[in-house]
């Protein structure tokens, strides 16, 4: 059974995914075109560190060191293939699919890794979001197209790119579900393991013992281990999560910790919102619950008007700094451990 999840919809002051790419749509018209994504070809990333994207962005007042690419990131974005359905999976050459991907998850979501990364976030031929609500043998076959091209993109990564640094895997919601299964294909007691920062499996369900050998994250320093959650109002469960027949593992992103622990909203240093430019601190406060992330209504101008009660599409950005912190830890727990094994 597919586990159901409320997909990243662009609406709502959260997401901050403004009708923008409107206005760049033009720019994702690619000259040769191909069914199948062509990962020699930067087209085909949405982000990636040889061209100008909307990773490279960043907040009023941060500043990145270019010379400081400590650590490789694989980020799996989202999905945003959210509109009519034409077939199951989207067309890797949609110019307003893909304009609508980098304007909202590489924007909001994959920038927060530029401090110490370099990124590369592949474009896959993503399924629509209505498969997430049907089981059945065509929305396998959907889901595993897009896997398919997320582990080709792995592969050229790897093969093209690494050259041996450590890598941290990260993913929201469709982009979590992929980054589940290429963690247990190429990672999962493998020698590849070694070379994991961390993985942020955000916005899906990580049942218990999903894995036998790469365990969650206790605090923020280990390394080797995965974080994740869903984002929910005080006192909400969907459905589909009262559903679940096995919890799932959940880290809580204020503290870095599995525990019950509350954990007040001064704790969080900075959300983006829909001005990206602009940091917003102490937004939300955050608890762990039965299997996903509580937090009390987010705290920002306007959001008096805020009425929604699942923050799936807020996973990432009402945590951007505190997000954005962690990774710098675990690379630099990542390197010391490293170098004193060397």
């Amino acid at each position: 059974m597919i586990r159901i999840i409320l997909i990243f919809f662009c609406i709502g002051v959260i997401s901050g995914c403004a009708e923008k790419y409107y206005a760049f749509e033009q720019n994702y018209q690619f000259p040769e075109k191909s069914i199948f994504p062509n990962y020699t070809s930067l087209d085909y990333w949405a982000a990636h560190p040889w061209k100008k994207d909307p990773s490279d962005s960043l907040p009023e007042l941060l500043t990145i060191d270019k010379n400081d690419s400590l650590a490789d990131v694989f980020f799996i974005h989202p999905t945003t293939y959210t509109g009519n359905r034409q077939k199951w999976n989207a067309d890797i050459n949609d110019a307003y699919i893909n304009a609508k991907t980098d304007y909202s998850s590489i924007l909001y979501q994959a920038s927060v890794f530029n401090k110490h990364c370099r990124i590369f976030a592949p474009r896959y031929r993503q399924a629509h979001f209505s498969a997430f609500f049907t089981d059945n043998d065509q929305t396998k076959a959907a889901f595993d197209t897009a896997y398919a091209d997320v582990k080709r993109a792995f592969e050229f990564y790897l093969s093209n790119y690494n050259e041996n640094r450590p890598i941290i895997i990260a993913g929201h919601s469709q982009g979590g579900m992929m980054i589940e299964r290429l963690l247990t294909e190429f990672f999962e007691a493998k020698p590849l393991q070694e070379r994991l920062v961390v993985a942020y499996i955000v916005g899906w369900p990580i049942p218990k013992n999903s894995f036998e050998k790469i365990e969650v994250c206790k605090d923020s320093l280990q390394t080797n281990c995965f974080c994740g959650w869903r984002t929910f109002k005080v006192d909400y469960l969907p459905e589909y999560v009262k559903k679940e027949k096995i919890k799932s593992e959940v880290t809580n992103p204020l503290s870095w910790t599995t525990n019950s622990e509350h954990m007040d909203s001064k704790h969080n240093k900075g959300s983006v919102l829909k001005d990206f430019s602009k940091i917003v601190k102490n937004t939300t406060d955050a608890q762990i619950h039965d299997g996903v992330l509580w937090v009390n209504r987010p705290k920002f101008p306007g959001s008096v008007f805020y009425r929604s009660k699942n923050y799936h599409i807020g996973d990432i950005n009402l945590f951007y700094m505190n997000l954005r912190q962690n990774i710098e830890q675990r690379i630099f727990s990542y390197l010391k451990t490293h170098s004193l094994k060397t």
